[in-house]
């Protein structure tokens, strides 16, 4: 199978990344020029990837397309390329619908997928949407997939997306406050992620127990988690959480 990015940014490169560290039986990858810095990177790196003259070229030597593009530059341009009507087209746009991917590109079976940029190591959750079987098998390969076919609930899981900054941060956060009391840098950043690692592995691990549950057994009455828990709810830290939440959906 011939593939093609149209875009090539950080999301393509994760995506090329994980491929390659994959069993997917791929012939070729064709990308798109703009970005020369990523396209040279990737296209040194891996024998199989191909820089092509421009976007219309990647389109016809592709058997699927992977659109990962902004919106803006999205809206723009697709009306302007000639698709087949036997691509799978495969949108990594946030907030362009099935309804206007369809009439942009004529194509029959599309489908948008949400992946985030840990699927370089073929790691993190891949939202498909609607359900089709080629794009999980796929999908599979690069890490957890979750398949939808309402597209509205697609907005949802976009949403929570944009909380890997606020994430970092928080570990950030942490690791600074180690090292104002007296913890040598590297060892303060080595701590914390480790920690917040071992959290989400032992949430994955513990699968049976609901995230509630796991709140609950984090902490002993009177304990330093507790307090800590109890202090965040009373600053209404995880209020203003859904109140960002909330905000972001908005843009969808």
């Amino acid at each position: 199978m011939k593939i093609g990015f149209l875009g090539t940014g950080h999301i393509t490169s994760s995506v090329i990344e994980g491929i390659f560290k994959s069993k997917l039986k791929i012939k070729k990858i064709y990308i798109s020029p703009r970005n020369r810095l990523i396209s040279k990177k990737l296209s040194k790196k891996f024998k199989k990837v191909a820089i092509s003259k421009n976007n219309q070229q990647l389109l016809d030597m592709s058997d699927w397309v992977f659109l990962a593009v902004i919106p803006k530059v999205g809206n723009r341009i697709l009306k302007d390329l000639k698709f087949k009507k036997n691509h799978k087209v495969i949108s990594f746009i946030s907030t362009i619908n099935l309804k206007n991917l369809k009439k942009y590109t004529k194509a029959k079976n599309i489908s948008r997928v949400i992946p985030l940029p840990f699927i370089g190591i073929k790691k993190g959750p891949i939202i498909i949407c609607p359900r089709d079987v080629r794009v999980r098998k796929f999908f599979d390969k690069l890490g957890k997939t979750i398949e939808i076919n309402n597209e509205k609930i697609s907005k949802n899981f976009w949403t929570t997306s944009s909380f890997m900054a606020p994430f970092y941060n928080l570990m950030m956060v942490t690791s600074n406050w180690l090292v104002q009391k007296g913890v040598n840098k590297k060892a303060a950043e080595d701590y914390t992620k480790e920690l917040f690692m071992a959290l989400c592995q032992d949430s994955i691990f513990k699968n049976k127990l609901s995230l509630k549950q796991l709140v609950s057994e984090s902490q002993t009455p009177g304990g330093i988690n507790a307090q800590a828990l109890r202090e965040l709810k009373k600053k209404k830290f995880y209020k203003i959480q859904q109140k960002v939440l909330n905000s972001i959906f908005k843009r969808f």
